[in-house]
């Protein structure tokens, strides 16, 4: 079963810069407004991506 989440259009293939694009309420999803959080770190770069939408910022 799909889950429904309203969202606010952010594309989530691209990965967002932290600095250009803080978070509009701290610690929530920018997309969804969801508090759950995949995080990984690549070549010195830590990447959070929302658990609901998909949504990554650089950190």
């Amino acid at each position: 079963m799909e889950e429904k989440y309203e969202t606010n259009g952010y594309d989530t293939s691209i990965v967002y810069d932290y600095k250009e694009y803080p978070d509009v309420k701290y610690g929530r999803c920018d997309n969804c407004d969801y508090t759950l959080f995949k995080s990984s770190v690549k070549s010195g770069i830590f990447l959070r991506e929302c658990r609901r939408c998909g949504m990554k910022k650089s950190i």
